[in-house]
C-alpha cells in the first residue's frame, strides 16, 4: 500500500512577473483590488500536488490525477502550508493556506491503480502568428469553439525561472528539479493549458481558477511536446467572463502525457 503523502510548508514564488498576463505584475493586480501580483494558479496547483510527487514519485507523474480549485490569491514571498489528509488508500485532500490562515486552494489528489483512458492526437493545425490573434472576446472564443484552437509545440528545457516553482531548488523534490535532469514539474505540465489559450487569443489580465488533471506519462528533460485544446464552455458570472478548455498534451509526436479540463476567467470585470 502506498504511504501517505505528508503536509509541507514553503515560500511562495511568483515566477511570472514578466509574463504577458499582467495579473502577475504588482501594478496591474493592484488596479483590480489585489495586494500585489498573483502567484500563478498552476504554481499553486504544483504546491498542492507536491506531496504526491514527493511520496509516489514517477508513478504519480505517469498516471496520477488531481482536481484543484483556486479560491484566494497567494502572493510572492508568503509562507504557505499545504495540509494533507488521507482520502483512501492512495488519495488525499490538500488544503493550501497563507500566513493569515486563509484557504487559497484545495485539491483532491489520487494515484489510480491504472491510468484513465488517454487522449488521442487529432492533428490540429498550428496556431497562427501571434500578431494575428484576435482579442479575447466572447464572439472570438465562440468562433474558436466552432473552428477549433490552433495547436502549439513546446520543449521542456529546464532552464530559467519559469522552470521552477520555488526560488530555492532545494524545496522541490529531486524528481522534478531541472538542475538534476528531472522530469517536467506539475506547474509546467498544466501551464500549457494557459499557453494554448494565450497563443490563440490576445488576453488582458486573466486568472486560472480550476483544473481537473489526469497524467498519462512523465515528460523527460529535453522532450518536445505537442499541445491541442478546444473550447468546451463559455459563461459569465459575477461580472467575469469564464472559459472552459479541454487540453491534451503529447510527447511528440503523439504519446499521451496529460489531459485536463481547465477553467479560467479570461476577462475580469472592470476595476471599481
Amino acid at each position: 500500500m502506498p504511504r501517505a503523502p505528508a503536509s509541507w510548508e514553503g515560500i511562495a514564488f511568483n515566477q511570472a512577473t514578466a509574463s504577458e498576463n499582467r495579473i502577475h505584475a504588482d501594478d496591474v493586480a493592484r488596479r483590480y483590488g489585489f495586494r500585489g501580483g498573483l502567484v500563478p494558479g498552476v504554481t499553486v496547483y504544483a504546491y498542492c500536488v507536491q506531496p504526491a510527487v514527493a511520496t509516489w514519485g514517477l508513478d504519480w507523474l505517469a498516471r496520477g490525477a488531481a482536481r484543484v480549485k483556486l479560491q484566494k490569491p497567494l502572493y510572492d514571498g508568503a509562507r504557505f502550508r499545504v495540509e494533507t489528509s488521507p482520502a483512501g488508500a492512495a488519495a488525499f485532500a490538500a488544503t493550501l493556506t497563507d500566513p493569515d490562515g486563509v484557504v487559497c486552494a484545495s485539491a483532491d489528489v489520487t494515484l489510480p491503480a491504472a491510468a484513465s483512458p488517454p487522449p488521442t492526437r487529432r492533428g490540429d493545425p498550428p496556431v497562427p502568428p501571434l500578431e494575428d490573434r484576435p482579442d479575447a472576446t466572447r464572439e472570438a472564443l465562440e468562433r474558436l469553439r466552432e473552428r477549433g484552437l490552433g495547436s502549439i509545440h513546446l520543449r521542456w528545457q529546464g532552464r530559467g525561472e519559469l522552470d521552477r516553482t520555488t526560488r530555492s531548488l532545494d524545496a522541490m523534490p529531486d524528481l522534478i528539479r531541472p538542475d538534476r535532469g528531472g522530469f517536467a514539474h506539475p506547474a509546467f505540465t498544466l501551464g500549457v493549458a494557459n499557453w494554448i489559450l494565450a497563443a490563440n487569443v490576445r488576453l488582458g489580465p486573466w486568472i486560472h481558477v480550476e483544473s481537473d488533471v489526469r497524467h498519462h506519462a512523465a515528460i523527460p528533460l529535453g522532450a518536445a511536446i505537442e499541445v491541442e485544446g478546444r473550447v468546451v464552455d463559455l459563461f459569465a458570472r459575477g461580472g467575469h467572463e469564464f472559459v472552459d478548455l479541454d487540453v491534451a498534451v503529447f510527447v511528440a509526436p503523439d504519446a499521451p502525457a496529460l489531459a485536463a479540463r481547465h477553467r479560467a476567467i479570461y476577462r475580469l470585470r472592470e476595476p471599481g
